[in-house]
């Protein structure tokens, strides 16, 4: 039997390695060596990481990128089962402060937030599937 996934079309990839301490305090470090959260809180995304950057009826702007990195990020680590899917909301509002924290506006970043609230879901339910 084999483990795999479909990929999807990513758009970025992380030229240097990226991290940043977040709320999120796990027991044990959770993920990879490509993309992992620490007991300190700290996610580390490592350099070559690829993501989609930000999805649906928006402008990819700068003030969107830092905050689609660890969004898409931490949508990983739930959607491989490191995170519970009870994390999602919590991805979903640190996407929002990282986004006005980078001058996005309150307004947009308000709209960027009810998004993935409401159509998000599907990206972070688990996507291994198993073939004999």
């Amino acid at each position: 039997m084999i483990l795999y996934k479909k990929r999807r079309h990513y758009k970025y990839t992380l030229v240097e390695s990226y991290s940043r301490v977040i709320d999120i305090r796990p027991d044990e470090k959770l993920g990879n060596n490509f993309l992992y959260l620490d007991t300190n809180g700290k996610i580390f995304i490592s350099e070559g990481y690829s993501w989609d950057g930000p999805s649906g009826p928006t402008i990819d702007t700068k003030n969107f990128m830092q905050g689609s990195l660890v969004h898409d990020a931490l949508y990983q680590l739930i959607r491989e089962q490191y995170l519970d899917f009870s994390y999602r909301k919590y991805a979903d509002e640190l996407l929002k402060e990282m986004c006005m924290d980078d001058d996005m506006s309150s307004i947009r970043a308000f709209f960027v937030y009810w998004a993935v609230r409401i159509f998000g879901a599907s990206a972070a339910k688990p996507d291994t599937l198993k073939a004999p």
